[in-house]
């Protein structure tokens, strides 16, 4: 349609008192809102883990921000999702810039980057610290705001070089806001100064209950969902407790639970070594297949299991989360001190189990128990992650605006977005970045028993030696 005929159609229809130029300032209106540069935000988590806990907190984070931004009445706005790993492990391994380019172009193009609910500052055995400092040097060099909410803290190390770069990094301009789901004493440790706000508030997932409302099952007839954690995590976290020890471990609490008349599924929440030890299981200790759950590839599954069941117990801490969240009640096993970080804060202290003299005998006894008091929510910790987060986010997204305030809990309930589902597309890449985390996993045994061999062949070959001498 032409310029004349829609000034002449909007003529006919508001009449000669409606004016040429009414009619031009509204179409320039709409052609300004049209075209104006939505709001940018970058948003970091462990999205590409096949750990589907992960990309729960993904799809919690997105409904928050998108809350926030609601909240503040911007409609024009876009949630760039990425990778917290979006630094390379080939980049950390040849340090070729052109391999930095996507990851600063993302970071260029952002309004602020969100870093939500990954175990961010892990230094000990992974490398989040060191693509966590260079996401952070690359924002301090565009001058793009940055906050971290509710993300994993593991401990602060003085004398520790790779602490140490993380924490000069923490402190660069860019940083706005950090808080903590669990260590926040170490978390303290990390900032100099009081121009940058940290605190400790509630993980995302917490808010799974409403995110994923179309995806909860009513509760059927009583069953227990077992959450089996990667052979060697106890020992990778120091902890005494061997691939030998947890097998004895699950094989009695299948035992107790049988002799006690309670259902039960073993499962995971997607981890390929969780669910290589699972079948682990099956195939050296004759647990039944038909009792195990494999392919846990998508958030919604997850939540479709969990909310089926009476209780939980597990190690991996997203599906004590979410059971929370869900209102079933569970029982950590501590593998890791955000164990013990997340059930104080939910007031559950006493849920909890501790490996030395575990069994199978006394979880089912704490289960029997978790299931009769039921779990009861705090609504103002629920509500610190979205309220800090709304209170780092306003002063970067609306400055001249100080006055809106964030939703109170039930305001955020009502507005919060729901997760509409995983595409077939994503689908797709969720269950491709899982086959070749494992393929990978597989080369480097392949290569590791290669490299074995070489160096036997070696010895036996001195051996001789030395004996013909």
């Amino acid at each position: 349609m032409t310029t004349v005929r829609r000034a002449a159609k909007y003529l006919l229809k508001h009449g000669p008192v409606q004016s040429w130029n009414k009619y031009q300032a509204r179409k320039h209106r709409s052609s300004s809102t049209s075209t104006e540069k939505p709001f940018n935000i970058l948003l970091l988590t462990n999205r590409d883990s096949d750990n589907v806990g992960d990309q729960v907190i993904e799809a919690c984070a997105i409904s928050l921000i998108s809350t926030a931004m609601k909240n503040m009445g911007i409609k024009n706005f876009k949630i760039n999702s990425r990778a917290a790993g979006m630094i390379s492990q080939k980049y950390l391994s040849t340090r070729d810039d052109a391999l930095l380019d996507s990851a600063r172009q993302a970071i260029k193009d952002a309004d602020v980057v969100v870093f939500g609910g990954a175990p961010l500052f892990n230094y000990r055995y992974q490398v989040f610290y060191e693509r966590t400092a260079i996401t952070l040097e690359l924002a301090q060099e565009y001058q793009t705001p940055v906050i971290f909410s509710s993300i994993g803290v593991e401990g602060y190390d003085e004398d520790n070089e790779k602490c140490q770069r993380l924490k000069k990094t923490l402190n660069f301009d860019c940083v706005k806001q950090i808080t903590t789901r669990d260590d926040f004493e170490s978390l303290q440790k990390f900032i100099e100064g009081d121009r940058i706000t940290i605190g400790k508030v509630s993980d995302p997932a917490v808010f799974t209950q409403k995110v994923f409302e179309k995806f909860v099952k009513p509760n059927g007839k009583k069953k227990i969902g077992v959450f089996i954690m990667r052979a060697n995590a106890f020992v990778d976290n120091g902890i005494k407790f061997t691939r030998e020890d947890a097998a004895a471990l699950w094989l009695d609490l299948i035992k107790q639970l049988e002799e006690n008349g309670l259902d039960y599924e073993l499962l995971t929440s997607g981890h390929f070594g969780d669910e290589a030890f699972l079948d682990y299981l099956i195939k050296h200790y004759n647990v039944d297949a038909k009792k195990c759950v494999f392919n846990m590839n998508s958030p919604e599954k997850l939540i479709e299991k969990i909310s089926s069941y009476d209780a939980v117990v597990s190690c991996r801490l997203h599906p004590s989360i979410i059971s929370f969240s869900l209102g079933v009640p569970s029982v950590g096993i501590v593998w890791n001190s955000k164990v013990n970080y997340f059930y104080d804060a939910i007031n559950y202290p006493e849920r909890i189990v501790e490996t030395e003299g575990i069994n199978g005998t006394d979880l089912v006894a704490k289960l029997k128990g978790v299931m009769a008091e039921g779990v009861q929510h705090d609504e103002e910790y629920l509500l610190t992650v979205y309220r800090m987060l709304f209170d780092a986010l306003r002063p970067i997204a609306k400055p001249d605006h100080p006055e809106i305030a964030a939703y109170n809990y039930d305001e955020l309930i009502k507005n919060l977005v729901i997760f509409q589902g995983t595409s077939d597309k994503e689908k797709g890449e969720k269950v491709k970045r899982k086959f070749r985390r494992t393929y990978g996993k597989y080369n480097d045994l392949s290569d590791a028993n290669r490299d074995l061999k070489r160096t036997v062949k070696q010895l036996e070959k001195q051996l001789e030696a030395a004996r013909r001498e």
